[in-house]
């Protein structure tokens, strides 16, 4: 049986990697940390999260959505205040997340917000999860956006599976890490971020 093609990405997301679910019968767009990824062709986008927060969001009427996965840079201590490197930092992962859904299906006040990861899994990074999940449900308020549902903190990780065309989320908590792939991606993932310059503002339309 010749391999089944995956559909038609939006062209800044050709290098986000793509797989098929037998099981499902659908493609599945697996983000690592600082990606994000949004689907018009029925896709199913995946995750595994540790400190880092996930967002899904779509437009309940054209189905249409998408999900990233971020984390705050650890340099700016303390509580996410709204001047922070911190705060501008994720103003950037979400608003590209959320322009690019509202370019594609329309109307901002359709769009839905599910919430997950923040966990306190790595050593020595105890209040980069709460920071993070302080982060995300500050900016969803100051934005107006309405929040479906959310599994936050805790000191698990879990594995997301979002299905953006019905809005349903699948969750795993992962009781036990087999190897310390996860530990040392996150890690890495702060260090990258924590060392570079923010990125410039996005504005939502």
């Amino acid at each position: 049986m010749a391999e089944v093609p995956p559909p038609t990405c939006l062209p800044w997301f050709a290098n986000i990697n793509r797989y098929w679910d037998a099981r499902r019968a659908r493609f599945v767009a697996k983000i690592l940390p600082g990606e994000y990824y949004v689907t018009t062709q029925g896709e199913m986008i995946g995750t595994v999260l540790g400190s880092c927060v996930s967002a899904c969001v779509r437009d309940p009427s054209s189905g249409i959505g998408g999900m990233n996965h971020f984390m705050l840079p650890a340099r700016a201590g303390g509580k996410v205040e709204l001047l922070s490197d911190a705060f501008r930092y994720g103003n950037f992962a979400m608003e590209h997340l959320i322009n690019d859904v509202m370019k594609l299906s329309g109307t901002r006040s359709n769009l839905e917000f599910k919430l997950f990861g923040g966990g306190n899994v790595v050593k020595g990074m105890s209040s980069v999860g709460a920071r993070n999940v302080e982060f995300v449900r500050k900016y969803l308020e100051m934005e107006s956006f309405r929040i479906t549902s959310e599994d936050l903190g805790g000191n698990y990780p879990r594995k997301i599976l979002y299905d953006p065309k019905s809005g349903k989320v699948m969750m795993r908590k992962i009781q036990t890490l087999h190897n310390d792939t996860l530990v040392q991606r996150e890690e890495s993932y702060r260090d990258q971020i924590s060392n570079a310059p923010v990125s410039g503002e996005v504005d939502l339309f």
